[in-house]
Order: C-alpha cells, then sequence, then structure tokens
C-alpha cells in the first residue's frame, strides 16, 4: 500500500470511530473486485469475502442491539425491525453518512457508471467494513462500532414506529410466520366523487387481521396493514409466539 492511500484511510478511520491494527483489513474492505480485475495489484484482495462475513456479523449485532432495547418485544417485531435496519437501502444511507465511496477503489467501468453511487455497491461496502472489523479485532469491537453507527435509529421505546411502511413490514412477517404474502381487499366505498373514502381490509391466509380506511384505496390499504401489525404485537397466542414451539 503506498503511502498516499494510507494516509487516506488513516483519515477515514476517525469517521469511523476505529483504528484498525492491520489498516490492510480496511484498504480490502474498500477495494471492489472491478478494481483487481481491470488493474495489475495481484497483491490486493477484492471485498467480496468479507462482505459475506461482514453480513453475519451484521445481522447478529443488530439482532443483539434490539434485544437490550426491547427484551419484551416478539420476535416478530424484532426480525421485521432487523430487517429494515439492515437492508439495502439502510446500508447504503449508512455508507454515504460515513463517505465511504470517497475511498472506494473501482474499476473503470464501474466509474464510468456510477458506482459510487449505486446503493448495491454502497451497501455490500458497509458490510465489508463490518467484516474487516471483526478480522482485525473480533466481535466485541465490531459490535461496539455497529452499535455507533445504528444508535440514533435505535433510539425509540416504539421501534416499529420507526418505520411508516406498514404494508413492507408486514409482508415481511407474513412471509416469515405464514408462508404466505398479505392480500388486500377493498371492503367499501362512500362519499361524492371528489371525496370519495374507501375502507380495505389484509388478509394473511383465511383471517382478516385488519382494517383501514383512508381517501384512496392505497391509502386504507396502508391503514389495514398499520391496524394489522400493531393488534399482532398486542396479541400473545399469535403465530410470532408460537412459532419455535412447533
Amino acid at each position: 500500500m503506498d503511502e498516499e492511500r494510507l494516509a487516506t484511510l488513516k483519515a477515514l478511520e476517525d469517521r469511523l470511530g476505529y483504528r484498525f491494527k492491520e489498516i490492510t483489513w480496511l484498504d480490502q474492505a474498500l477495494t471492489h473486485k472491478s478494481f483487481i480485475y481491470e488493474t495489475n495489484h495481484p497483491e490486493k484482495g477484492a471485498n467480496e469475502v468479507l462482505e459475506f462475513l461482514g453480513d453475519s456479523v451484521l445481522n447478529l449485532a443488530v439482532s443483539y442491539l434490539l434485544f437490550l432495547k426491547s427484551p419484551d418485544a416478539q420476535e416478530g417485531t424484532l426480525s421485521m425491525m432487523r430487517s429494515q435496519l439492515v437492508k439495502r437501502s439502510s446500508l447504503a444511507f449508512l455508507s454515504k453518512e460515513l463517505q465511504l465511496e470517497g475511498y472506494l477503489l473501482l474499476g473503470k467501468s464501474q466509474q464510468l457508471n456510477g458506482g459510487t453511487q449505486k446503493s448495491s455497491i454502497l451497501a455490500n461496502t458497509y458490510e465489508a467494513l463490518v467484516g474487516a472489523i471483526f478480522m482485525d479485532s473480533g466481535f466485541d469491537q465490531a459490535l461496539d462500532v455497529v452499535k455507533g453507527h445504528f444508535e440514533t435509529y435505535l433510539q425509540t421505546n416504539t421501534p416499529p414506529e420507526l418505520f411508516n411502511d406498514f404494508k413492507s413490514l408486514l409482508q415481511i412477517y407474513s412471509q416469515q410466520f405464514h408462508g404466505v404474502s398479505p392480500q388486500y381487499r377493498v371492503m367499501n366505498e362512500s362519499g361524492p366523487d371528489h371525496d370519495k373514502r374507501f375502507q380495505a381490509s389484509v388478509i394473511i391466509g383465511d383471517e382478516v387481521k385488519g382494517l383501514g380506511w383512508g381517501k384512496s384505496k392505497k391509502e386504507a390499504e396502508r391503514e389495514a396493514a398499520k391496524n394489522a401489525m400493531e393488534e399482532m404485537n398486542k396479541t400473545p397466542n399469535d403465530k410470532v409466539q408460537t412459532s419455535n414451539e412447533t
């Protein structure tokens, strides 16, 4: 690694909140496979393996932090919250907050195609970063760094309210615990054409899980999904609780 690259990565460490013992791990986390393919740097490794490792470390770290924050939450709620926190767009956002795109090594083809702004590349880079920290210092240190990065998004006593996409949350729940997608039906509509009101229901399996009203069909469906989520989080005998017993 040349001195200019080393100095650049040392500057990045301050933003990350972590000092590497072996900074070559950080360098690898920020090296895309396209750079290896298109340049003569056989000594460098791409970040794919670190991304694979970091994905698992990140999921465990976020699961642990969510459990500490909401120890009485149901399994389904925690699972859905984790899915929202570690989804591609969330990790890409974190990468941009850390300005990782400015340190990425990409091949010319990816540079020309706007690789530094691609959500997939940015999300994978963040996972690779977590994998690099794990390899450098182990899980406890990786957990501390992840906690610092995600702390803002964990500061709530009602975590599901952080996410207003209740249809997506319900989709995750339904697929995980029932193996089917929720179905929405318009049950009723009222009012004049210029001020219509719609009532929608959401059905999982053969059971109506929630009802909602709105000024459009989509708004009514979102309200139905929200009400379904709230009701299921109150229900102790829901399949979320019994899933571990079957």
